[in-house]
């Protein structure tokens, strides 16, 4: 299990970040990651794995005014 902006929540093993994040319907382009409180870079999305017991923050950037 892992902790996904406070709520926990099962995953495949061996998923990656970004296959979470399509999994849940973010647009990726769109986020920024923080696992275990280091902000991810994008670049590394791919080659990240998400691990059982890590915290995880998804932060949703939105446009307006």
């Amino acid at each position: 299990m892992i902790r996904v902006n406070g709520e926990v929540t099962n995953l495949h093993p061996g998923m990656t970040l970004t296959s979470y994040l399509q999994e849940k319907k973010y647009q990726i382009q769109r986020v920024a990651v923080e696992i275990n409180g280091d902000i991810v870079p994008k670049r590394e999305y791919d080659t990240t794995v998400i691990r059982d017991g890590d915290e995880v923050e998804v932060v949703s950037f939105v446009g307006g005014g």
